[in-house]
Formats: structure tokens, C-alpha cells, sequence
């Protein structure tokens, strides 16, 4: 299996960084052939329907958590027997999506008929449809694609998110160019689900050999997977009323157009997450071992700001640079229409980065198993941001959402919560912030010299564009590694490159 997790961690890497490409690539065609008023209804469809995508109860976890514990005791009849009562389960749940789906799709009118016009709330009504059906059956069958995770076949299961991410467009582009839109858009994501199911399907009793029983489980152990998944499935409904909220209420209150420009706002919120979690994941294991050894506080404090700091690094370096050159990518990216998309993920993304820096402070209370604290904050930070979103999308629209939202993250995921860490988990926050403060002098050095350059030479296109974040990107690293990174930081470049270069040479050698 240590080929497997080490094999997932490379594809997981190779699969953030595709679907990253091919949304920078696919997303301006589909824009332009769309038209920026369908693509706000289809990412409205998306964020209506897909409420219902919490309904899955949070069951992956506890599948995976039980098919570990069986394994272990090796006790194959036990497993089958779970895996018959997750099948009904998730068969219930996905029945209720359906049903769910169902109503909120036939009442789309009752909340977007202001903002709506007659022609797209029928489209409306349509694309909820497909989205419900492809959600439904996602859920209904959801213990197939979970159990290849719970048997750790982590290289298939990269493999089918990688091709789900590029046969899409690749059959989505010939079919906007021959006229079809949004509802066929959401047919072929509804034609991949079916797909991948039948292949998760196929894989598990054909490769995997899974049995399931329907026999009666204990009545304990029914009610121990309800209790586990009960904490998930509330931290799945925080997640999606914080990411989908805003959208619903600018399709209640702004229309299509302003649901386009947070929707391309919002995107690059994805890329930073990504660099952030891809760092701070791989030490959710370590941490657990270190709370089990009952390390002292102060060294917990110490990993906390060690992680900080090389995810600052990296952070920095890309926010610095979207700060500097957002407004000219997105401009020759999708447009002048979607320049509001920039003070967006500006608004967004600015409170955004305190947390993600600060990302290992949540895998430490999952290590302590202490983690009711920070979901509550998070609960009350989705919830006071509807009505402020209600408020300030009137006023202001996409970037009254946006603003909404930074200022119930600020207040909940950054004031509230380092105190919480500082005082309940002692993390030296102080001392957390101090290093942080030291090492932004590249960044405040990089976008003066950044905005001069913009001042002296505009890019009106890409290769301009390129030309100047090259640039900018050399002077940022000359001035981080020289001013700001440490000995320790340092070696995490050096010792991969002089690996590569000795095995370069061993290649040479050898030939």
C-alpha cells in the first residue's frame, strides 16, 4: 500500500494541477460561446441544486472508518454485512435528494422569478433537473466510489478524477461550437456520473471481490455511524452554505450576470486552497502522533509556525502576484465584461489567506479530537453571512456578496479563532504573526516593483503578460530567498534539486 499512497499523493498533485490548466483554458471558450448571462444561470442551476449534495450524510467517512476496522480483524462478514446496511442507506438518501430535488426545482420560480425573466426561469427549472438527477444518483450509489478510497486503491480512483476532468471538455467544446449550451452542458456531467458509477461498480466486486449482506446490524452500531456521520454531515452543510449562498441570493436579487462575475471571482479562491491543503494534509498523521505521545504544547506551537511559515511562502508568492496582475490575466482571460471578478476574488481572497496560512491549526484539533469549538465559529460565520449578503448584494451586487462574505470570515475565521488557538490549543500566535511580519517584506518590495512595471509597460496580451510575471517572479524569489526564508526552509529546495541533479548524472553516467 506504500506504493499506492505515494503513487495517490503524485496523481492528487497532477490532478490539482489539471483541473487548474483546463479551467484557465476551457472556461474563456465556454464564456465566449455561451454568453456571460447563460453561464450565470448554469452556475445558479449548479448552486440551487447542489444543496441537496449534502444529503450524503456524510457516510463516506464512516464507510471508510468500519472497512479499516474490519480489515484489521479480518473480518470479511462483518464488512459485508456494513457495506448491505450503507447500501440501503445511501439508497434512502439518495431517494430523498431526488424528492427534494424534485420540489425545489418545480418552486424555482417562487425565488427567482424577480431577477429572472420568463425564458430563463424555465431553463432554470430544466437545468435543476439534470443537476438533481446527476446528485441523486451521485448519492444513491455514493458506497461504491467510497469503498475503492476505504480499500486504499488510491491510484485508480486519481485516475478516474483525472479522466472525469478532461474527457468533459474535450467532448463539451465540439458541442458548444455546434450551438449547444447550458442544458447540454449539464447532460454530459450527468453522462460521466452514470459512467463512473458503473465503473466503481464494476471495479469493486470484480477487482475488489466485495460481498454485501443484508443481514440486521446491531442497533449500537447503527446508531455509532449515525453519531459519526451526524458531525460530518453538519460540517457539509456549513461548508455548502458558505460556498453556495451568495450565488442563490444574486439570483434572487441581481440576476445572471452578477452570478457569472462572483462565480469567476471566486474561482481562484480554489488555486489557493489547493497550494495551502497540499501542504498541511500530509501532517494530519504526524500531528496524531505527536498528541498521542503527549508532546509538550510548545511543540505543536513550533510545527504550527513551521507549516505557517513555508505555506506563507508559497501564498505570498501567488497572492502577490494575482494582486499585481489579476486585473490584466482576467482582462485577457475572459474579458473586460468580468473585471468586477477581480475586486471579487481581491475581497475574497485577502481574509481567505489568514486561514489558509494557518490551515495546521485545524489538523491539530483534529489530532486533539477538539474540534466542536471551531465548527460552531464556522457555523455562525455561513450563517451571519446571509443576511449580510442579502443586504449588501441589493446595494452593490457580486461585490456586495463578496464583501459580505470577507467580513464574516474575518470576524469568525481570523479574530475569534486565533484567540481560540492562542488561548485553548497555546499556540504562540504572537510569535506566529511576528514571523509572518518578517517575512513580507518580498511581498510589499515585489508589488511596489510589480505596479511600476505595470505603470511603464501594460500587457495587452499574453505573451507581454508572461513576460512581465517572469520577471516579477524572479525579483520576488531573489528577495525571499535572500531576506526572508530560513536554513531550514531553504533546504526543502536544495535537497530535492541536488537528488535530481545526482540522478541526472548518474543517468549520464550510466549511458
Amino acid at each position: 500500500m506504500g506504493n499506492q499512497l505515494k503513487a495517490g499523493a503524485v496523481l492528487s498533485y497532477l490532478a490539482l494541477f489539471l483541473n487548474s490548466a483546463i479551467s484557465i483554458i476551457y472556461t474563456p471558450t465556454m464564456l465566449n460561446l455561451m454568453g456571460q448571462s447563460e453561464y450565470g444561470l448554469y452556475s445558479l442551476a449548479n448552486s440551487a441544486a447542489g444543496y441537496i449534495g449534502v444529503l450524503n450524510f456524510g457516510l463516506g467517512n464512516a464507510v471508510i472508518r468500519y472497512t479499516a476496522k474490519y480489515k484489521a480483524l479480518k473480518d470479511e462478514e462483518s464488512c459485508s454485512k456494513i457495506y448491505g446496511t450503507f447500501f440501503i442507506m445511501y439508497g434512502i438518501l439518495g431517494s430523498i435528494a431526488l424528492i427534494a430535488g424534485i420540489i425545489l426545482t418545480l418552486n424555482s420560480h417562487l425565488l427567482f422569478s424577480n431577477s429572472l425573466n420568463v425564458e430563463e426561469v424555465k431553463k432554470l427549472k430544466i437545468l435543476m433537473g439534470i443537476v438533481t438527477l446527476n446528485l441523486s444518483l451521485g448519492i444513491g450509489f455514493g458506497l461504491f466510489s467510497v469503498v475503492v478510497l476505504a480499500h486504499e486503491r488510491f491510484i485508480f480512483q486519481r485516475i478516474m478524477v483525472i479522466i472525469s476532468s478532461i474527457v468533459s471538455p474535450l467532448i463539451m467544446f465540439p458541442l458548444l461550437l455546434m450551438g449547444y449550451r447550458s442544458i447540454t452542458m449539464s447532460v454530459v456531467s450527468l453522462c460521466i456520473t452514470f459512467i463512473s458509477i458503473l465503473t466503481n461498480i464494476y471495479y469493486c466486486f470484480k477487482i475488489l471481490k466485495i460481498k454485501i449482506l443484508f443481514k440486521k446490524v446491531e442497533k449500537n452500531l447503527f446508531k455509532e455511524i449515525i453519531i459519526f456521520s451526524s458531525y460530518v454531515f453538519l460540517n457539509l452543510v456549513i461548508s455548502k452554505l458558505y460556498d453556495s449562498t451568495d450565488q442563490v441570493i444574486l439570483g434572487i436579487y441581481s440576476g445572471t450576470i452578477a452570478i457569472s462575475i462572483y462565480t469567476i471571482g471566486t474561482t481562484f479562491t480554489g488555486y489557493f486552497s489547493g497550494f495551502s491543503s497540499s501542504i498541511s494534509n500530509v501532517f494530519l498523521s504526524k500531528v496524531t502522533g505527536m498528541v498521542a505521545k503527549e508532546v509538550p504544547d510548545y511543540e505543536l506551537s513550533a510545527l504550527f509556525i513551521r507549516v505557517g511559515r513555508i505555506q506563507y511562502i508559497i501564498i505570498s508568492f501567488a497572492l502577490s502576484g494575482f494582486v499585481v496582475f489579476g486585473r490584466e490575466f482576467i482582462l485577457l482571460w475572459v474579458g473586460k465584461e468580468f473585471l468586477d471578478s477581480f475586486i471579487v476574488a481581491l475581497i475574497v481572497l485577502i481574509p481567505m489567506i489568514v486561514s489558509l496560512i494557518q490551515s495546521m491549526g485545524g489538523i491539530i484539533l483534529q489530532a486533539k479530537n477538539i474540534q466542536k469549538f471551531k465548527t460552531i465559529i464556522s457555523a455562525l460565520v455561513a450563517i451571519v453571512n446571509v443576511p449580510l449578503s442579502i443586504i449588501f448584494a441589493q446595494l452593490w451586487g457580486a461585490i456586495g456578496c463578496a464583501l459580505a462574505t470577507a467580513i464574516a470570515f474575518a470576524i469568525g475565521n481570523i479574530f475569534i479563532i486565533n484567540v481560540y488557538y492562542w488561548k485553548r490549543i497555546k499556540i504562540n500566535i504572537p510569535k506566529f504573526w511576528m514571523n509572518i511580519l518578517c517575512m513580507s517584506f518580498p511581498f510589499i518590495i515585489s508589488f511596489i516593483y510589480g505596479q511600476t512595471i505595470n505603470k511603464i509597460i501594460p500587457a495587452n496580451s499574453w505573451g507581454l503578460l508572461i513576460i512581465k510575471i517572469i520577471i516579477f517572479s524572479a525579483a520576488f524569489i531573489f528577495l525571499m530567498w535572500f531576506t526572508a526564508i530560513n536554513k531550514y526552509e531553504k533546504s526543502l529546495f536544495i535537497i530535492p534539486f541536488k537528488k535530481f541533479t545526482q540522478r541526472l548524472k548518474i543517468r549520464d553516467y550510466t549511458a
